[in-house]
């Protein structure tokens, strides 16, 4: 069950992600459980939530109220690893896209940082 479901979104669009950051979490995925809580340090009291079919970032002060999801990755067929992948892009706060770009870069971090001292797999 998704987290965002019954929430409602202030806006919404299909963005592409790219293929770097979905092949990370795809390794994620598929190694540990899930889902996994990244801390995102230098933006208050938010964090991210990486479930198996979405991204959430939400606000940990307000009871984990979603900031920004990204979801509905369409992968369907996809047979070129090196290729963005499309998803949904949902916002649920006014000011959202001001910190989309930060949480990205911390959640490719620490998804790194993860793969990483785990050790091979």
């Amino acid at each position: 069950m998704s987290r965002v479901q019954d929430m409602p979104v202030y806006q919404q669009q299909t963005i592409e992600i790219s293929a770097a950051h979905y092949n990370l979490w795809r390794r994620l995925r598929a190694h540990f459980p899930l889902p996994f809580r990244i801390p995102l340090s230098g933006l208050r009291s938010l964090a991210l939530i990486i479930d198996r079919h979405e991204w959430v970032c939400v606000d940990e002060a307000l009871n984990d109220m979603p900031v920004i999801c990204w979801d509905g990755f369409d992968d369907k067929g996809r047979d070129a690893l090196h290729l963005p992948v499309r998803c949904t892009l949902k916002y649920y706060h006014f000011a959202a896209a001001k910190i989309q770009v930060d949480v990205i870069e911390k959640m490719q971090q620490a998804m790194q940082d993860k793969i990483r001292n785990a050790g091979s797999f």
